[in-house]
């Protein structure tokens, strides 16, 4: 039986499944000059640049919307423990 090719591309979108190295984990998330995605140097489909500016806003973007999520949440559970009345109205 055939061995099945380790990296490669299909329907359009990358795969990587050999075995990763320090050097290639660090220059793959670092490409200078490339666009805000890159091939991921393990697995499938892409990843930040992080060489790349656009990326960090990203990244940013995610991290406020996250805290925020958590505070709001957390402001939730304060609300919850007073107690609630519900009317029923039989019409």
């Amino acid at each position: 039986m055939a061995d099945k090719p380790q990296s490669g591309e299909l329907f359009g979108i990358p795969y990587n499944f050999e075995r990763p190295s320090v050097g290639r984990l660090l220059s793959s998330y670092w490409q200078p000059g490339k666009g805000m995605l890159v091939t991921k140097p393990f697995g499938i489909g892409y990843t930040l640049n992080l060489a790349n500016w656009r990326s960090w806003v990203v990244l940013l973007v995610a991290g406020v919307m996250l805290y925020l999520e958590r505070s709001s949440r957390d402001g939730e559970a304060s609300e919850e423990s007073e107690p609630v009345e519900v009317v029923v109205d039989d019409d």
